[in-house]
């Protein structure tokens, strides 16, 4: 995803009695827009889709229609929302760490930093954020947070956890990884590309990044480069029914069964892409233009975007239904 991105033609509507989203049934037929805020994350969890972005804005809806907001006591950029355990944990500009157990009622707790937050995942009873100058915090309660030691002042964009080791990914090729959240080791990637996206799945972790970069480790420790046959800017990947699923620049889409082998689809567009999740049968990839596309197979790919002034940031399913949040452009 582009958390790290704030843009510079965003044109904020707040219109009176409609919330800032994108929502869609599951049959991916009907699209149905609210008024675009700027929100950068979406996630679903405990039954409610949780969305975060501009000025602290933070919203929750039961049914990915009706939405409320809530006031988060910020005036800050959110740019990474997860949950766990329980409660609900977003993160964002100047070290901002907001918790909430319910999605209504939120607490700012401190974090110890300055730095910008812009990842955060959960996992074996941690939280884990990441962010500017090699900024890792964590805490077993979304209260308490702790400042663990990276080593290094490259910039973090994303973090993910899976088979028992937290990834993290940035700047550089900087590749971090960890069995306890609080001791962590830099892993050689061979490559100064920026990293944008981690994924686990099937026994495999997989990041992706500038030029096409892609790089796969079984345990987390040792990283291969593979051939993606792109030099395009890869933002985001998911793993889902088999399947690895890469998206970026110029609407690439990449695929993969085992995470060493890609193939490209063919995407129909030249947007960029931004987002990517799997749900019910399907592939949704998000992005630039309002660009929407949907696969059941990861290589066919169908065009459902309807709004070209829309720039989509993030994807999530669950409920029965997707949700992509993102903003208004303007030209």
């Amino acid at each position: 995803m582009i958390r790290r991105y704030i843009s510079l033609f965003t044109a904020l509507f707040i219109l009176v009695g409609m919330i800032p989203s994108f929502a869609s049934a599951a049959s991916l037929d009907n699209w149905s827009k609210r008024s675009p805020l700027m929100m950068m994350d979406v996630i679903y969890g405990n039954g409610t889709y949780m969305a975060v972005g501009e000025g602290g804005t933070i919203l929750t809806s039961s049914d990915g229609t009706n939405w409320t907001f809530h006031g988060s006591g910020t005036g800050k950029y959110l740019l990474a929302v997860t949950y766990g355990s329980d409660k609900y944990v977003a993160v964002g500009e100047g070290g901002t760490i907001l918790a909430s157990s319910d999605g209504v009622s939120w607490t700012n707790h401190t974090s110890g930093t300055a730095d910008t937050l812009r990842g955060v995942t959960y996992g074996d009873g941690k939280y884990v954020a990441v962010g500017d100058n090699g900024t890792i915090l964590t805490s077993s309660d979304g209260a308490s947070w702790t400042n663990s030691t990276s080593g290094i002042t490259n910039f973090l964009y994303s973090v993910t956890y899976g088979d028992g080791k937290y990834v993290a990914v940035g700047t550089n090729g900087t590749i971090l990884t960890s069995s306890d959240g609080a001791s962590w080791t830099s892993s050689t990637s061979d490559t100064a590309n920026i990293l944008h996206g981690v994924t686990h799945g099937d026994g495999t972790y997989v990041a992706v990044g500038d030029n096409g970069t892609i790089l796969t480790s079984s345990d987390g420790a040792s990283w291969m480069g593979t051939t993606s046959g792109t030099t395009n800017l890869l933002s985001d990947v998911t793993y889902g029914n088999g399947m690895y699923v890469a998206v970026g620049a110029d609407g690439t889409i990449l695929t993969s069964s085992d995470g060493a082998n890609w193939t490209s689809s063919t995407s129909g567009i030249t947007n960029d892409l931004y987002g990517v999740t799997y749900g019910n049968g399907k592939y949704v990839a998000v992005g630039l233009g309002g660009a929407k596309l949907t696969s059941s197979d990861g290589v066919n790919w169908t065009n459902q975007s309807w709004d070209t002034l829309s720039q989509l940031h993030s994807i999530t399913y669950g409920n029965g239904k997707y949700v992509a949040v993102g903003a208004m452009e303007r030209y």
